[in-house]
């Protein structure tokens, strides 16, 4: 993929946009809040020639995390357009919104590959992903975790930090005595914990051989997360930290300040593609690993991100097992299958007027 700034969003194009609602399935609650359904826009580049070609690409913020006010999107949405179509805007770092430069990155790419919801060239059809486990009551997540387990997963991410912390750690104890150390087990406290206790709850969870915890205290105490870093017997990554940190020097100084082990991607939070990008060459100088995960988009946007992320030939399994989550979903141009996503037809994706 290019250098984003070596892109010039040409004349040839006209920019539109249409909205739609993905319902869930069942409630999705984290320690911030539970979801039911949630509203996206869906960009469009079309050719002004002859051709029928056109690019999309989705902007899916998630409310109260993402930088973009539920009141205003829309607007800032139909502001990019006009921006687009009168030629102010010619490149991804015009755009201030990671979530609506996500969505112009990935329907640019589209475009200029085709139109065929292809925005790279596939280096191979499978991705190694973890499974998610939702937070709910506890019976709940165990028998979500079984589930996990018994349909391939070899890891599993649970979302931590909603319930009684005993009750969290009774899960891990079952599932430890259950499966043993056959599965890996990761862990997203969503910023639950505070820093007065962080530490004693993190001693406490590593009893059960914990592969890594996202962000165990809220996002903006750089030095307390680096001293939780230092210290705690569980590896920390990094992911509400790394939302509104855009320029390149404020990443450098967010790295080499709190020094963590691992940070997680989310296209639509953390820059766009571009941007992305960005936090990972910074992240691999300084020996930090990270993987990806999708922010709920639909199977538009985790389509885009999955073939993005082979690019980099990932090391580590990813967090892209999301597009079972809706009942009105697109069609799917990947199919989760024993902790492997791997790639079908973007045919299906490509036949889908908007």
């Amino acid at each position: 993929m290019d250098d984003q700034e070596s892109i010039q969003f040409h004349q040839e194009v006209t920019w539109s946009y249409s909205k739609y609602r993905l319902q869930f399935y069942k409630p999705a609650k984290t320690s911030r809040d539970t979801l039911t359904e949630r509203l996206i826009f869906i960009l469009k580049a079309s050719s002004n020639n002859l051709s029928d070609i056109s690019g999309i690409g989705e902007c899916a913020p998630i409310y109260g995390l993402s930088v973009e006010p539920a009141a205003e999107i829309e607007s800032m949405v139909q502001a990019a357009i006009d921006g687009l179509n009168r030629g102010t805007i010619q490149k991804p770092s015009d755009i201030s919104s990671p979530a609506i430069r996500f969505a112009v990155e990935s329907a640019w790419l589209d475009f200029t590959h085709g139109g065929k919801r292809l925005i790279v060239n596939q280096k191979n059809n499978s991705i190694s992903i973890n499974g998610l486990v939702w937070m709910n009551e506890k019976e709940a997540m165990l028998n979500e975790a079984f589930e996990k387990i018994a349909n391939g997963y070899s890891v599993i991410k649970l979302k931590i930090g909603g319930l009684n912390f005993d009750d969290e750690l009774s899960i891990l104890h079952t599932l430890r005595q259950k499966y043993e150390n056959r599965i890996i087990i990761r862990l997203d406290a969503n910023g639950a914990f505070s820093f007065e206790t962080a530490m004693e709850k993190l001693n406490a969870l590593a009893e059960f051989g914990i592969h890594s915890i996202e962000q165990p205290i809220k996002s903006g105490q750089w030095d307390a997360m680096r001293m939780l870093c230092e210290s705690s017997p569980i590896p920390i990554a990094l992911d509400e930290e790394l939302i509104g940190v855009e320029k390149k020097e404020e990443k450098i100084a967010l790295l080499d300040t709190i020094r963590p082990q691992y940070i997680i991607l989310k296209p639509t939070l953390h820059g766009g593609l571009y941007g992305s990008d960005e936090w990972i060459r910074l992240a691999e100088e300084r020996d930090i690993q990270w993987w990806a995960t999708s922010a709920l988009e639909s199977n538009i946007g985790l389509n885009v991100i999955a073939q993005w992320v082979q690019k980099w030939n990932p090391q580590l399994p990813q967090g892209l097992g999301t597009g079972g989550l809706y009942i009105n979903n697109f069609p799917a141009a990947w199919q989760t299958n024993a902790g492997q996503l791997n790639f079908i037809s973007t045919a299906d994706l490509a036949a889908i007027e908007f």
